[in-house]
This record gives structure tokens, sequence and C-alpha cells, in this order.
């Protein structure tokens, strides 16, 4: 039975942990004293330290040499493991300290991101953007646990406590398809092969029951894919139709890629919010691109499209 106040005791001193490992590895207290920057004795009491902490020996001596136990060097070998995480954690977090790392879902970076990150750094060339394109069934981040400073997500604004957010641009929901499956000017979705950007078909669901047109299809049916760049692939190869992003889309309809079989774009309430932490370190340079991307989000007018809130 494990008693209580185990559970709740403090780790031991971390400089006594460097200690051994350093005495374990070297194979002397002289070499780890050497190696820390330490005094002989100091490194032999913080040994002592810990043999007493844990209530069982560490090492032999036999005159000035110090042999480990056999339980002593698999207790080393895990230090050895950790200490290197926790170098390596240090060195990643030093060369990053000038940099902005920024998560991002896939179809975003792909159709608006990368070239309003591109023009960013043409007018700001002292900053350095990392962007890591990342598939979100739901989006989200976890400035905690992930190695990020900031984000782009979509979602309905609330992201939790001590979380910043501002909107750059609104989701508007609208099918698209290549041009050529235009060309018998009719388009009966009830016929037509159907593409799902995501696996619980919501964007179909959604634009369906707010478009209002008295369209019928089997949910049950069509291409599924995991994100809205693989759809939009399939859509813009003639695979069938497929429903999109209005803004994120806009250049392939432009550039002749994309054609819309119906010109009502559904609101769905969400949009695409830049987040991070409160008091980040970097806050002043996560506004200064937020302030600069807010002035390059794509547009949601165009021509023709009837918008449905």
């Amino acid at each position: 039975m494990i008693k209580e106040h185990s559970m709740t005791r403090q780790l031991p001193p971390l400089y006594a942990l460097r200690a051994f490992e350093s005495a374990a590895r070297t194979g002397a207290a002289s070499l780890a004293a050497e190696e820390l920057h330490l005094t002989q004795s100091a490194v032999s009491k913080h040994i002592k330290t810990l043999e007493a902490y844990f209530d069982c020996q560490l090492f032999t001596r036999k005159g000035p040499r110090m042999l480990v136990t056999p339980q002593g060097q698999i207790f080393a070998e895990g230090l050895k493991h950790g200490f290197k995480q926790i170098e390596e954690a240090c060195a990643i977090f030093q060369s990053q300290r000038g940099v902005l790392r920024l998560k991002a879902p896939p179809t975003l970076t792909m159709r608006w991101l990368l070239s309003a990150l591109r023009a960013y750094r043409e007018t700001n060339p002292g900053i350095a953007v990392q962007t890591s394109s990342i598939w979100m069934d739901i989006d989200t981040v976890d400035f905690f646990s992930e190695p990020y400073d900031c984000a782009i997500l979509l979602g309905s604004g609330g992201f939790g406590a001590g979380i910043c957010s501002v909107k750059l641009f609104d989701e508007w929901l609208i099918p698209i398809c290549a041009p050529s499956l235009l060309i018998d000017g009719s388009v009966d979705l009830s016929e037509r092969e159907i593409i799902h950007p995501s696996p619980d078909r919501r964007d179909w669901r959604r634009w369906l029951a707010r478009a209002n047109l008295g369209v019928n299809v089997d949910m049950t049916r069509g291409q599924v894919f995991d994100t809205l760049e693989h759809s939009n692939a399939a859509a813009i190869a003639g695979h069938g139709i497929s429903i999109g992003d209005l803004a994120l889309c806009a250049d392939a309809i432009t550039n002749g890629q994309l054609a819309l079989p119906f010109t009502t774009a559904v609101s769905t309430g969400d949009g695409y919010y830049m987040v991070w932490p409160e008091r980040s370190r970097k806050d002043a340079e996560i506004r200064q691109l937020l302030a600069f991307l807010a002035g390059v989000a794509p547009s949601i007018e165009y021509p023709g499209i009837h918008y449905v809130e």
C-alpha cells in the first residue's frame, strides 16, 4: 500500500540529482566536481543527500573508487535522458527567442497565409515567423503543451480563459466545382458526385440548412476528405461538387480553377481568429503580425453572390 505522504513528497534537490548523474557517468566524485565546477566534498555531500532521501545506497566505495550499484545505474540512466531533454528544451527555447511560432490549419495556410507571411517578411525583415500547418478536426491549441507562441484558428471566439483573440475574417460556405461540370448549365446535386471536406460532413449540412433552396442531398454518399485543401483539389480536378470557404476559394474562382454552381454563400457564425496567451513575452511581436494580417485579410466580397447570415 502506498503511503499518502509518499505521493505528496517533493522531488529531491536538482543539484543533488545532477551531481549523482555526473559521478555515475564519470566514475569519480573528483571528475564530477570538475565537470560541474564544484568541490569534491560538495559532490560527495549531494550524493549522500540522495542516499538519505531514497534510503538506499547508490555507490559502493573502495578507497578513492566509486562503483555505482545496480539500482543506482538504472536511476542514473533515467536522469541522463531527463537532463538531455532539459538541455534540448533550453537550446530550442534560446534559439527561438527571436522567432514567432505560429500554428494554423492547412487550407488557410496554403490559400492565404503563406503569401501573407511572405509580404510580411518583406516589410518586417527583422522578425521571423515559423509556421506549422497542422490538421485539426476541431481547431485548437494548448499553449502550455504545444510549442507555439500564437495560432490562427477557426472558431466562434470562445478560446478559454487567459487567451487573447482577434477575428481576422468570417467563414462563408459556398458550393464549388470545376468549370467543366457546368458546361451543360444544369446542376442537380442529387445526380452529381458530392465531395465532403470533413468526415462528419458538417459543411454540406450547414449550407443546405441555411441556403433554403429546396435541394435534397443524401449525406451518406459522396467522397470524404479530412481537409478543405484536399476537397478543393478534388473539386478542381473535376471529381465532383465540394463545399468551400468563399474567402479561401476566391483566387481559384477568379483564375478559373473553380466555378460556382450556386451563388448563395452561407455564414457559419465562425471565423478565423488570431489567438495567443495573455502576458506573452512576445505580445508586441504578435500584435504587430496581427495588425499586418488584419490589413491583408482575404475579402469575402465577390460579385453576384447572395449572402445569407
